[in-house]
């Protein structure tokens, strides 16, 4: 009875973490940096973001204001409030509670599932420039960009696994390749107008008349801007946090703002709106102008170049997203086994095989998933049901499969989860700032209300116009499928792990613990 008793009492009772485990402490401060630098910048995201034209910019300075300062704010708040490893899950844990510590966590990690294969393809689409003009094509094939896709993801883990003392240094690598192109890529703008004048004007700047594909893009912008809070995951593997957080998130914020508006800029400068490509938009720009200027021979190391950015774009990423199903792990809303820590690199190695291995999936499924769709519709009672009231619901064709698209859809998903976390982010600020019992820590009351307010509206706005679909998008019926579906499912999959599998876990621990009468 004793044991059914205790069972009984475990179901509404959080997991008790286990003790943590050694992580080295090899993140300083220039790591930090580069690490911000190249987490937030990137260049992966503008071109799908200029494609929508001149209008983008003042979305860039709307989002600067109102959600990337907030952000910073944030970070800089609940790391010195709440220090540790886990960030945005341990914030939310600590603020709201358990449930939302892990949705937080959950949709942190989740989202970065699909952004890490959108780098990949990006990876793809620029790295064949490296091999010359005449490779160019290749990114448009699907088993070529496959098969490159899951190699680089490969490395990446192998990497990563190696240690953060190894890792960091690809991050870091990317940074400067990061830097070093954007450089070129802007500098090449500016000459280009200098010489030849721009073709560019204030019309261009306008809101279109028909601004639906232009809304995906502020989410898609605000997306591109968040990061900074990626170190603070990684919070027990940074050389004196509560020093050298700040800093890092003042430097790294600055030069990322910076760079993001001038590279969406050179894009509109040097390539027609309806010609920019979402995957090579950054090589067409500079061979377009490297031609006008008589460089043409800087496109290959450019590329190059920019791909090892990618590269550490992609590093940052996996490597600090995976700390949160680890963390999870170690809390038993997880399995335990992702809170395992390799015995000579200290690293959470468990944790990164299992995020390469789903994103893996998802880039395997996003190439193939077209063929199996086509046969699901053809039988769909959804799609009888629409044609009957006179809908439209056409099957996907061959070319509704194309790199651009899948980049698209998997990048438009990544959005909506990534930014949950930031409600919770934001929504922590104000029930501080609010609360009867406030200290200030690094802020005063009004700060964090005003940047909590303002973060909260942006990301509301964000998610909820990730939903319209952007101009690669050839059916709007498969996307808000992928849409509503994807969100519904990784929610519900947060639910599970929390709700039943982590409290049938709990009682069974406690279970054993309570000896037999």
């Amino acid at each position: 009875m004793q044991n059914e008793a205790a069972i009984a009492s475990a179901a509404p009772v959080a997991p008790v973490a286990q003790d943590a485990p050694d992580l080295r402490r090899v993140l300083g401060r220039m790591d930090l940096v580069l690490l911000f630098v190249v987490a937030v910048f990137n260049l992966n995201v503008v071109p799908s973001i200029a494609a929508n034209g001149g209008v983008t910019v003042w979305l860039w300075l709307i989002s600067l204001v109102l959600f990337f300062w907030p952000q910073g704010i944030a970070v800089i708040e609940l790391a010195h409030r709440y220090p540790g490893e886990g960030g945005v899950y341990l914030w939310a844990k600590e603020v709201f509670g358990d449930f939302h510590g892990f949705l937080s966590g959950w949709c942190y990690w989740t989202n970065n599932m699909m952004y890490v294969p959108t780098v990949m393809l990006y990876f793809v689409g620029v790295s064949v420039f490296a091999l010359g003009p005449s490779h160019a094509g290749l990114a448009d094939n699907k088993s070529f960009a496959l098969t490159a896709s899951l190699l680089l993801l490969i490395v990446l883990v192998v990497m990563n696994v190696v240690g953060l003392g190894v890792g960091k240094w690809i991050n870091n690598l990317g940074a400067i390749g990061t830097g070093v192109a954007a450089a070129v890529l802007i500098g090449l703008g500016i000459v280009v107008c200098l010489r030849f004048g721009t073709s560019v004007t204030w019309a261009d700047f306008r809101i279109p008349a028909n601004p639906k594909f232009v809304l995906n893009s502020f989410g898609v912008i605000c997306f591109g801007l968040v990061g900074l809070e990626l170190a603070s995951v990684m919070g027990d593997e940074i050389e004196s946090p509560e020093k050298t957080l700040p800093g890092a998130v003042a430097w790294g914020g600055v030069l990322s703002g910076l760079l993001y508006i001038g590279a969406t800029l050179t894009l509109l400068i040097a390539i027609n709106r309806g010609d920019i490509n979402v995957l090579q938009g950054v090589v067409q720009a500079v061979g377009h102008m490297a031609t006008r200027v008589g460089v043409v021979w800087v496109v290959a190391p450019f590329a190059f170049l920019l791909s090892v950015a990618i590269a550490g774009i992609a590093s940052a990423w996996l490597g600090g997203s995976a700390r949160i199903p680890f963390v999870a792990g170690l809390d038993s809303y997880m399995p335990s086994w992702l809170g395992r820590v390799h015995p000579r690199y200290h690293t959470p190695y468990a944790a990164l095989i299992v995020h390469a291995s789903v994103s893996m999936v998802l880039v395997v499924l996003n190439f193939s998933g077209w063929w199996i769709w086509n046969k699901i519709i053809g039988l769909s009672v959804v799609a009888y049901i629409l044609r009957a009231f006179g809908f439209a619901v056409a099957s996907l064709s061959a070319s509704e499969t194309g790199v651009q698209e899948t980049f698209q859809k998997l990048l438009s998903l990544a959005v909506v989860l990534q930014l949950i976390p930031f409600l919770y982010m934001f929504g922590a600020l104000l029930r501080i700032a609010w609360s009867h019992s406030f200290v200030k820590a690094r802020y005063s009351k009004t700060t964090l209300i005003l940047s909590g307010a303002s973060g909260l509206v942006t990301t509301i706005l964000g998610i909820a116009l990730a939903f319209f679909p952007a101009q690669q998008v050839t059916s709007l019926f498969s996307y808000e499928i992928w849409m509503v579906g994807g969100t519904i499912f990784f929610i519900g999959l947060a639910a599970f792990f929390f709700f039943i599998y982590g409290r049938r876990k709990a009682a069974r621990k406690l279970a054993e613990a309570v000896p037999a009468v």
